[in-house]
């Protein structure tokens, strides 16, 4: 196939939104990538070979599912408009080591479809996500356990800063330490507007997670873990001390939370985004021992 087919240029998405009368719907938040490179570059970060298997999520038009079917042994894709199925069946039509299910990622059972459709293969998941179901997709797919070995994705570069963001910088926050106890973050490119037809408001980043096989800190009790980080930052400018107090009010008074504290090497003066994952886990599991 030769590179003035492919579907991502201005060209081919033109022809192929005019062929089938396609209109975007806003409330997908559908943005279709219409540079190949860009897209080769993806592929390249996600580290996808011929070894291993590509999930991907909102193909739309096929521009990505185009370039992993080219470069990985087997891709499946999970495309939630109706609308797009006989597009993707037109634009994907060459390739046929690709199936596309007509299904919302959060309610598919995807560990099922890995097994049978994958078996053994290494696999990784590799999509140009809507940014306004950003979180909730890979929180969902954190969480899930599923047997993947990492998610490289195209989001919002606001949203990839928060989550690879270190202690102590204005973008760390509850979601960066939510998704670096699954995973190791790093932001590994970013992208232009003009990449994408209709052009979004905002700048995109491409995001690489490595998931981890063991957490990087052991906590009594995970949901605790992420109830504590949530109230630490509940308002970002409150000192640690203020935060907790308005959370924990009901359950410990002042005074036993400053012990808390203090037993877990706390300065409750501190603010939440000074705090590494370590300290809070550390502040987490005092809490676990005096509950």
């Amino acid at each position: 196939m030769t590179n003035e087919r492919h579907i991502a240029t201005p060209t081919r998405t033109k022809e192929l939104l005019q062929k089938y009368n396609f209109s975007f719907k806003k409330s997908l938040g559908q943005n279709f990538l219409i540079d190949t490179n860009i897209l080769r570059n993806i592929i390249h970060h996600a580290g996808v070979t011929k070894e291993s298997g590509a999930i991907e999520i909102g193909p739309g038009m096929g521009a990505l599912t185009e370039q992993l079917a080219i470069a990985a042994n087997k891709v499946l894709a999970f495309e939630i408009d109706q609308r797009l199925l006989p597009i993707l069946e037109d634009t994907l039509s060459p390739y046929d080591n690709v199936q596309v299910r007509n299904e919302d990622i959060l309610k598919a059972d995807v560990q099922k479809e890995l097994q049978q459709y994958f078996g053994d293969q290494e696999v990784k998941i590799v999509a140009n996500l809507p940014y306004y179901i950003t979180t909730p997709i890979l929180m969902n797919l954190l969480t899930r356990e599923l047997p993947i070995s990492s998610i490289t994705v195209m989001i919002q570069k606001e949203v990839a800063n928060r989550m690879a963001a270190s202690p102590n910088s204005k973008s760390y926050g509850s979601l960066s330490l939510a998704v670096q106890y699954y995973t190791e973050a790093a932001v590994v490119m970013t992208v232009p507007k003009t990449a994408f037809m209709p052009q979004p408001n905002v700048d995109s980043a491409v995001l690489h997670l490595e998931l981890r096989k063991e957490a990087p800190v052991a906590v009594e009790d995970e949901k605790f873990f992420f109830e504590l980080i949530q109230a630490s930052f509940a308002q970002r400018r409150k000192t640690l001390r203020n935060n907790l107090n308005r959370h924990f009010s009901a359950k410990f008074s002042k005074e036993q939370l400053e012990d808390i504290m203090n037993e877990a090497g706390i300065d409750g003066t501190r603010r939440g985004e000074s705090l590494a994952m370590d300290e809070f886990a550390a502040l987490a599991n005092t809490f676990t021992a005096r509950s």
